[in-house]
């Protein structure tokens, strides 16, 4: 067992002590529709540098994301606060596990100034678990939502948020300061959360994505899936139906990478003609928004794809 003060103390530790004890699990060959160019560009440098100038974090960065070059070169970044290290060890994800630091206090305002040099319409601020904090960081993500506000009134802020797990009321504090759109992924089908995703309760998750509606049926919803982790097709639907029952506008569905040969394993890559598949159905069972291909993420094409979202809600009203 490894002692989680070494994962904090030591300046040699791997990226993920917690899972030097898993054994490796191997991923077949990545197929020609999975693979992207390496980030070189003038505007992924500035971004780059502006996330730096400012100290701070990017899932884009920790979560090894395949899209970071295309959004980075737009000056389109996911700003993730509260720390770089997860309360949790979820075997998908990239984000190391252990001891969290203490809030910065000067973070959302940080996050707020470098919203303003980037010249963003529309931010996406998403956070690790922090499972130590009384309300699981709820009033931090508040607080960075009001510094947007203040700083920057005419950006639209999505958040990407921990599920808030037997944390009371911290939802409903997240949910007042008004975010345009209130996103918390699924990750999985239910049957995988036991290995996949551990630390988490699905019906909890549902419940979430319903509450904010309850609150506050102007806010967008939004949750997203992987595949390739061994789920059955027939899962998939109902996941969807599941969203549709918690009244949740916008689903996204992408492949699965293995970040490393500690992590889960890829079951399977899915073709390109299997998302198109899955992107037909979940309209047909009345999503306002669906992006399903093998490189969607959370936050890709997030601005444009919130412009789309108003415009559907509109359609939908006349």
């Amino acid at each position: 067992m490894v002692v989680i003060v070494d994962t904090i103390t030591n300046p040699l530790r791997p990226r993920h002590p917690e899972k030097v004890n898993r054994p490796d699990s191997a991923s077949p060959p990545k197929p020609d529709w999975i693979r992207v160019r390496a980030p070189s560009s003038r505007g992924y440098a500035d971004t780059r540098n502006i996330v730096r100038a400012n100290g701070l974090h990017t899932v884009c960065e920790e979560a090894g994301c395949p899209n970071i070059g295309e959004c980075w070169d737009k000056k389109h970044a996911t700003f993730m606060i509260m720390g770089d290290t997860c309360t949790r060890a979820c075997a998908f994800c990239n984000v190391k596990t252990g001891l969290p630091n203490a809030l910065d206090a000067a973070e959302p305002e940080h996050v707020a100034e470098a919203t303003a040099k980037l010249g963003l319409a529309h931010v996406v601020i998403t956070s690790v678990d922090r499972d130590d904090l009384a309300d699981g960081g709820a009033e931090h993500f508040a607080r960075t939502i009001r510094a947007i506000r203040a700083a920057c009134p005419s950006t639209t802020i999505e958040i990407l948020t921990p599920d808030f797990l037997r944390k009371e009321g911290a939802l409903e504090i997240v949910a007042a300061a008004k975010p345009d759109v209130f996103n918390h992924n699924l990750e999985t089908v239910p049957s995988r959360y036991l290995t996949v995703r551990p630390g988490a309760r699905y019906f909890h998750s549902i419940r979430l994505l319903q509450r904010v509606k309850e609150i506050d049926a102007t806010i967008f919803t939004k949750s997203g899936i992987m595949v390739g982790l061994g789920e059955e097709r027939h899962e998939v639907l109902q996941v969807m139906d599941d969203l549709r029952s918690a009244d949740v506008d916008f689903l996204t569905i992408g492949q699965y990478l293995q970040p490393t040969r500690k992590h889960h394993a890829v079951m399977r890559y899915v073709p390109p003609d299997e998302f198109s598949s899955y992107e037909k159905v979940a309209y047909t069972k009345g999503f306002l928004m669906v992006s399903a291909s093998p490189l969607t993420r959370s936050s890709h094409h997030a601005g444009d794809d919130f412009a789309r979202l108003k415009e559907a809600r509109a359609a939908q009203a006349r």
